[in-house]
């Protein structure tokens, strides 16, 4: 198998040094079950190749996610934990790659861009580093909807001059807590204090 990443509707190709981690986890809550791969398919309502793509190593999320966790009768976070069971270095690395967002915060696109870099660049490619890059984007799109949303009120009604200018330091605020407070969860509990149920990238 290549080292690239292949997409489909439901699964991304996880990179080698994570593979163990899918398989582990994909087999040890089926075996539990006494179930087989063709089993569990059907009482998760996929195909039986899915499912052997996601215990070959692939990254397993979106609808999959739900059928199989909803077959299995166990967590969401128990079948992605393999994710978050990373050594010291990808812990440093994902860490990086949050506090990187604040380096550029106050530029358009800066807290997109410089995370995205260094993800690909490290190949550090995972569910937690594309949520704190899916966070960044909904920050980015909602700041200037935000302040667009005060400016019209500021028409309607009485405001102070210093409303629009307080709104852009409060949304600044506001997402520098986010980067921080999930760097300091990274490190103690290896997974993101504030998430989305969804991922932009």
């Amino acid at each position: 198998m290549h080292n690239g990443y292949k997409r489909n509707t439901f699964i991304q190709l996880l990179p080698a040094s994570e593979k163990k981690h899918k398989v582990n986890k994909l087999l040890k809550y089926r075996e539990k079950l006494n179930l087989t791969q063709k089993q569990l398919s059907e009482k998760a309502n996929i195909s039986v190749r899915t499912i052997q793509r996601i215990e070959s190593g692939q990254e397993l999320k979106g609808h999959t996610l739900g059928a199989l966790s909803k077959a299995l009768e166990i967590k969401k976070e128990k079948l992605i934990q393999g994710d978050l069971d990373k050594n010291e270095d990808n812990i440093r690395l994902i860490k990086l790659i949050n506090l990187s967002s604040l380096l550029l915060l106050i530029i358009p696109l800066g807290s997109i861009i410089l995370p995205l870099i260094i993800m690909y660049w490290k190949k550090e490619v995972n569910l937690i580093t594309k949520q704190i890059v899916s966070i960044q984007i909904l920050w980015t799109l909602s700041f200037p909807l935000i302040v667009l949303i005060v400016i019209f009120l500021g028409n309607i009604f009485p405001l102070s001059k210093q409303t629009v200018p307080l709104t852009m330091l409060l949304l600044i605020l506001v997402n520098a807590y986010i980067i921080i407070r999930n760097t300091v969860e990274v490190d103690k509990n290896k997974k993101l204090y504030i998430n989305l149920k969804f991922s932009l990238i």
